[in-house]
């Protein structure tokens, strides 16, 4: 089962390499004022990054709310 684990991870790794390298075009983003400057790929997995992170809070404060009103008074 090891060497499943490892092929999916070089697998993924390939991937992941193949779509940095085939999306080296830059695009620039504007907020508020601030522009940046940056590669698809990169802005790609930023977005993708921040998604994973709110997606978790929302999920873990939704959770804690549930908890919450389940839980009975002392």
């Amino acid at each position: 089962m090891r060497y499943v684990y490892i092929a999916l991870i070089v697998v993924l790794t390939a991937v992941v390499l193949l779509f940095k390298f085939q999306n080296l075009t830059s695009v620039t983003i504007a907020l508020l004022g601030v522009s940046l400057t940056l590669p698809v790929s990169v802005l790609v997995i930023l977005v993708y990054v921040l998604g994973m992170v709110t997606g978790g809070a929302l999920f873990s404060l939704v959770r804690r709310w549930v908890r919450g009103a389940t839980q009975r008074p002392r």
